[in-house]
């Protein structure tokens, strides 16, 4: 690709290697898409701030959210998510709750999109940090394949980063007032 590749996003490559639960729920050629940020807070605080994207997007919220803020607090229950559920434009088909949310996407964003599944998990570091990662998996087959990697890609990295960032801002918010630090 010209521009380089949109794959990856923060990931190391031990991350990149990982299997993950979305990697099995799409049949034939995929492509996958990595993200991953560090977050300085514990992992507990940072996944309950994950499971908050079954409330809103918390990306770009003049596009994505129809103008709506993201609540910039935790919101009581989000945390209890299960199999069926929705998370954004995914039908839940795995928790592993207090590490990761995987699904696949359903009805109108699968019209949208195309067959699309992603993980996101939070893995702790130590007491006081973690990685939070999202792997994303697309259909990748002939012409109409690449094309739609190539443009969910990029389209997916600048949400997706913004999406990360923002999460884990809220994660070490919280996490510094907790500590009683500024």
């Amino acid at each position: 690709m010209p521009f380089g590749s949109p794959a990856n996003w923060g990931a190391t490559p031990e991350e990149r290697r990982r299997e993950q639960p979305a990697d099995t729920l799409l049949d034939g050629t995929i492509a996958r898409f990595d993200r991953a940020v560090t977050v300085h807070a514990p992992a507990a605080l940072a996944y309950r701030w994950l499971c908050q994207i079954s409330v809103a997007p918390y990306s770009y919220d003049l596009l994505d959210n129809r103008g709506h803020r993201s609540p910039r607090e935790l919101t009581p229950g989000a945390d209890e998510l299960a199999p069926g559920d929705t998370l954004i434009v995914f039908l839940l088909t795995e928790v592993d709750a207090g590490h990761s949310l995987t699904g696949r996407t359903f009805g109108g964003s699968e019209k949208l999109f195309g067959p699309v599944a992603a993980t996101y998990s939070v893995e702790p570091i130590d007491a006081d940090s973690c990685r939070m990662l999202c792997r994303i998996v697309v259909t990748s087959k002939g012409f109409p394949g690449r094309l739609k990697e190539f443009l969910l890609g990029w389209g997916d990295l600048i949400m997706m980063r913004k999406q990360l960032l923002t999460l884990k801002k809220y994660a070490e918010r919280d996490h510094r007032l907790r500590k009683g630090a500024p």
